[in-house]
């Protein structure tokens, strides 16, 4: 009788370990469609069509992406502001793919204007032509 119980006890001990494991694999989440990339902001330059963003793309080699203002404006959007809190966080941009296209960027950059990395593009400079027609980022890190 004593082996009899034994040997029930191991048989549900080793039902119920199956059983978990059946249905840890049976429970896997699927892979998200999104993927980012997050890329530490030199400089920040608010312009009156959109903002300049310069960026690092090697050693001593800088990159700008050219955000329009449209992207930050209405419901539809592809772009998003986040005001960082007061200290020593370093501004950053993570732009957003879905299955391998630009879904949209977040910006993370300091309220106030005095910061070091915001900039200032003078009045006389026009750029405009830089955000026409601008659908994605393209970044360069080479």
């Amino acid at each position: 009788m004593k082996k009899f119980f034994i040997g029930a006890v191991f048989a549900v001990v080793f039902l119920v370990a199956g059983s978990m494991v059946y249905a840890q694999n049976q429970q896997k989440k699927p892979e998200s469609e999104f993927y980012y990339v997050n890329i530490g902001l030199e400089k920040i330059y608010p312009y009156r069509t959109g903002y300049v963003v310069m960026y690092r793309k090697g050693l001593g080699q800088m990159a700008r992406a050219y955000l329009p203002m449209e992207w930050f404006i209405g419901a539809a959007t592809k772009g998003e502001i986040i005001t960082l809190p007061a200290g020593t966080v370093w501004p950053s941009m993570s732009v957003y793919y879905k299955n391998g296209e630009f879904s949209h960027v977040r910006l993370y950059i300091h309220r106030s204007n005095s910061h070091q990395t915001w900039g200032d593009i003078p009045q006389t400079v026009n750029i405009d032509s830089s955000f026409e027609n601008v659908q994605d980022i393209k970044l360069s890190f080479q």
